[in-house]
């Protein structure tokens, strides 16, 4: 039974509180623990779940369109990962990526680009892919190499991209390309790239730890009509950037929903578990370890909702965000690995809920940038904080 204790947080307001309950009574029906072994098919029919379940309105903008408002709800869209984090990382991730593939069209789109995709988006019937990452940029997204040259009224793409959460089953995938504006970051624009579009291949699956579907792209002489660029020529570094920065935050929570579940499961193996006449919560060692978890997921919540609801003020949240996702992320993998031990042996056994969270959370302390980038984003807003102030 999930605590809900932390919606009488004054970070929450009524509309939140609801929203909560009812994705957790949603999830506890429609979202299965354990996912078959096509996990191709398990993440489509998730999707569809989520938007017959009306869920994905949240991840998307615009009222028009069927969005759940005009701007995307920060807080909203944490609580659903983190609700669906803490039932199944799957669903976490066919929620997250829905959002996070057309973000760049809620954001920036035409008012065609939108009408053509954002409905399909939110009805779960066409799945979105978000493609910036290549092979030699990764963190470093001006080392881009992909690009887009104009001949008339087409853009032709070619080169590669790795790393692509939905890749193989998405839709339709928006591509970061290099069209020479201006050098390094500024000369970067965006494109709706369908599957099935000749030039588009899908060179190679990748398969991870925690099963998704995700790919490495090729894009040998790929022709768009420019009217499939989304936004100004030139722009798409900062389009980029400011569609990480709706869903960062969210990382954050999908961890929390992790270390939550992760910390249940401790808790009920400990209290029912028996060694030497007592139980193993009984021994202090057990309880130390349990009160680490307990604080590290409260902490990790408290910077995750901050965040939230900063930018749900209309604030700046760089340095938070880049807090929220480096706390929850490094936490939750610490109260995984508790948890793991609390369980002993069972702990590793396939399929356990531990042994599933273990390898669903090590993919967030990399993905949607490193640990490491956000220990630079931290300082470097604290040290331009510092000469701002001027020097003491």
């Amino acid at each position: 039974m999930a605590d809900t204790a932390d919606l009488d947080w004054p970070f929450f307001e009524p509309r939140h509180r609801e929203l909560a309950r009812g994705i957790e009574a949603w999830a506890r029906v429609h979202v299965p623990q354990v996912h078959d072994h096509d996990v191709d098919a398990a993440c489509r029919a998730l999707v569809r779940a989520l938007g017959q379940g009306g869920w994905l309105r949240h991840a998307v903008a615009g009222t028009a369109h069927g969005g759940a408002g005009e701007t995307i709800d920060t807080r909203a869209l944490c609580l659903i990962r983190e609700t669906l984090a803490r039932h199944s990382g799957l669903a976490d991730f066919a929620f997250a990526m829905q959002g996070l593939g057309s973000g760049a069209i809620s954001l920036a789109g035409s008012p065609e680009q939108r009408a053509a995709w954002l409905p399909r988006v939110v009805r779960g019937e066409a799945i979105a892919a978000f493609a910036l990452s290549e092979p030699e940029a990764g963190s470093d997204v001006a080392a881009m190499a992909c690009t887009a040259r104009q001949e008339g009224g087409d853009y032709v793409l070619d080169g590669e991209k790795t790393w692509i959460s939905n890749g193989g089953i998405a839709d339709f995938y928006v591509v970061f390309a290099r069209t020479g504006e201006a050098p390094g970051a500024r000369g970067i624009s965006a494109f709706i790239v369908e599957a099935g579009t000749p030039g588009l291949e899908i060179a190679e699956r990748i398969e991870v730890i925690a099963p998704h579907p995700l790919a490495r792209l090729r894009l040998a002489g790929c022709r768009v009509p420019a009217g499939q660029r989304i936004g100004p020529a030139g722009e798409g570094f900062k389009l980029a950037m400011r569609t990480l920065d709706v869903f960062r935050t969210s990382v954050a929570a999908a961890a929390l929903g992790f270390a939550r579940r992760a910390l249940d499961e401790a808790l009920q193996r400990a209290t029912t578990r028996r060694m030497f006449g007592q139980r193993l919560a009984d021994f202090q060692l057990t309880q130390a370890k349990l009160a680490e978890m307990a604080a590290t997921v409260d902490s990790a919540a408290l910077l995750t909702y901050r965040a939230a609801w900063q930018r749900d003020q209309g604030r700046g949240v760089t340095r938070e965000a880049a807090m929220a996702k480096m706390c929850a992320t490094e936490g939750a993998q610490q109260v995984i690995d508790a948890a793991v031990q609390i369980f002993g042996g069972l702990g590793v056994v396939r399929e356990m809920p531990v042994e599933r969270l273990y390898r669903e959370i090590r993919a967030l302390r990399i993905y949607e940038g490193a640990t490491e980038v956000q220990q630079l984003i931290i300082a470097r807003e604290l040290l331009k904080d510092v000469k701002e102030r001027g020097q003491p």
